[in-house]
This record gives structure tokens, C-alpha cells and sequence, in this order.
């Protein structure tokens, strides 16, 4: 009888696990400018701005790559990215970038982080932003 007992809890100990492990999949962390510089050091992550092509002229943080949310195309440019990599995006101030870590989660993507505040925040912080020439 111990045995079955024993048996039983350790196969809901294993379902719960599961689920818990499946819960997790595919959320939306938004992470500080601190955080965002811990895992551009340590993970091989891709690296997207949401704003418009105009904003991002005016200044963006390095090696992120501009893939406009407003853009028409928008759904079929983040098709093009490695849904099981990580990604960071950012926008202004953190709405957009809000709207499309919400889409790439709803598209399959697993691991998704948000700069929370933007490239504003990261302006306000000192931290530095490159301009096209």
C-alpha cells in the first residue's frame, strides 16, 4: 500500500513538474538595462528594434537589427528569425515593443525579453546609442 501511495505522488510530482516546465515556454520577460547587459554578454541572443526606419536613424543600440512593428511586413520579417533563440526587442519607451513580444510569444517564439523603458531608458542610464551616418 506505502508503495502504490509513494508511486502515485511521485507520477503527480512528475505531471505537476511538466506542466510548470510548459507554463514557463514561450513567456515575455522585461528586463532592465542591467539585465539586457548581462545576456548580451552571455547568451547568443537576436537583437530587435521595433520602431519605425526614420526613429531608428536617429539612433540605436548596436547590432540590433530594425524590423518595423508597424510595418506591413511586419508578421513575415519576425518569420524570418529562429523562434527557439532568444530575443531581445525594444522601441521608444516600451509600448510597441510590449505589442510585438505578445505576437512573437502568440508565434511560437520561446524565449522573449522586453527592455523595459526603451532606448529612452537606456538613454536616461548613459549607456550608448549609435546614429547613422
Amino acid at each position: 500500500m506505502k508503495t502504490r501511495i509513494l508511486l502515485f505522488a511521485l507520477l503527480m510530482f512528475i505531471g505537476v513538474s511538466s506542466c510548470k516546465k510548459e507554463a514557463n515556454k514561450g513567456e515575455v520577460k522585461v528586463v532592465s538595462v542591467e539585465e539586457m547587459q548581462s545576456l548580451l554578454d552571455i547568451e547568443d541572443i537576436q537583437l530587435v528594434d521595433v520602431r519605425t526606419p526614420g526613429e531608428y536613424q536617429e539612433g540605436y543600440i548596436e547590432n540590433f537589427q530594425n524590423i518595423d512593428f508597424l510595418s506591413p511586413t511586419f508578421d513575415e520579417d519576425i518569420a524570418k528569425l529562429d523562434k527557439n533563440k532568444p530575443v531581445i526587442l525594444y522601441c521608444k519607451s516600451g509600448g510597441r515593443s510590449a505589442s510585438c513580444a505578445k505576437k512573437m510569444v502568440d508565434a511560437g517564439f520561446v524565449k522573449v525579453y522586453d527592455l523595459e523603458g526603451g532606448i529612452s531608458k537606456w538613454q536616461h542610464e548613459g549607456m550608448e546609442v549609435k546614429v547613422l551616418q
